[in-house]
């Protein structure tokens, strides 16, 4: 495997490659061409310290891991009672990683580092970003600095990971992207009709041979669904994001499913604009 690719994008943006892993990464602030040399510092062992632990973080319980990234990972998942894995974090914690690297220095007025769609925030106070986070045409929200939300992840079955589910998406507002990833996964698996007929599934491993989910049945393809049934698998997934909201474990989440979307109570002071996301 070769070894991590960094490159300047148009537009000022940072680009980081390395095997699975690819990120977007933008920053404001007269300090942002340090704050990118640190992301690419960080970014160069990222691949190897996850590499290393794998075997613990494709299991649901084990050994505390060594590194800060994979630590990060087990906590986005632990307080979850579901089968899950540290790996349902692993885009978002590395999202984290880069993000808080890139802003541990003067001059940084916001970040985002966009991992495949698993999206870390860091926002100096009074400054905000946009981020396309709840779909449609109003789907472009403002988030400030005085706002909780630090992570934005999207999960369901026709992502790059695979799923239990049927959700088309569910993105997840948290404190973290960590915590967005994992709850993002856990939502969009819980929006389902089990044993539907339009529904096809294959044992993860049969998808991919080293599947963190082993033999259990993963979403291979869903067919049209009538409304009921598009509501009632919405309606799972939202009790489940409902819960997680009440509990504190995420911020606000919304669920899509063939064109019909639900969404948890959302935080008022993130208002929706129909504009270009900066995230």
């Amino acid at each position: 495997m070769s070894g991590a690719q960094v490159m300047r994008l148009p537009g000022g943006r940072l680009h980081l490659h390395h095997g699975p892993i690819d990120m977007i990464v933008g920053a404001t602030g007269p300090g942002r061409d340090d704050g990118f040399t640190r992301a690419a510092q960080r970014f160069e062992t990222l691949l190897e310290e996850l590499a290393a632990e794998l075997p613990r973080l494709r299991a649901p319980h084990g050994a505390p891991p060594r590194g800060a990234v994979a630590r990060a990972m087990v906590a986005a998942t632990a307080p979850f009672d579901s089968f899950v894995t540290p790996m349902a974090a692993v885009a978002g914690a590395g999202a984290d990683a880069i993000c808080a690297a890139l802003a541990n220095g003067p001059g940084i007025e916001t970040a985002y580092v966009n991992n495949g769609g698993d999206v870390a925030l860091c926002l100096a106070p009074g400054h905000s970003l946009r981020a396309a986070i709840f779909g449609g045409t109003d789907g472009v929200a403002t988030l400030r600095a005085a706002d909780p939300v630090r992570g934005v992840a999207t999960s369901g079955w026709r992502g790059r990971s695979q799923s239990l589910g049927i959700a088309d998406s569910v993105t997840v507002l948290a404190q973290n992207a960590a915590k967005a990833d994992a709850a993002a996964t856990l939502i969009a698996n819980a929006v389902d009709l089990p044993g539907h007929p339009a529904i096809r599934r294959l044992p993860a491993n049969e998808v991919f041979d080293d599947s963190d989910l082993g033999a259990r049945p993963v979403t291979v393809d869903v067919g049209a669904l009538p409304a009921c049934d598009v509501q009632r698998a919405l309606a799972r997934g939202l009790a489940r994001a409902d819960a997680m909201q009440r509990h504190g474990q995420i911020i606000a989440a919304t669920l899509s499913l063939q064109g019909a979307q639900v969404q948890t109570r959302q935080m008022p002071q993130i208002a929706h604009q129909p504009e270009r996301a900066d995230a």
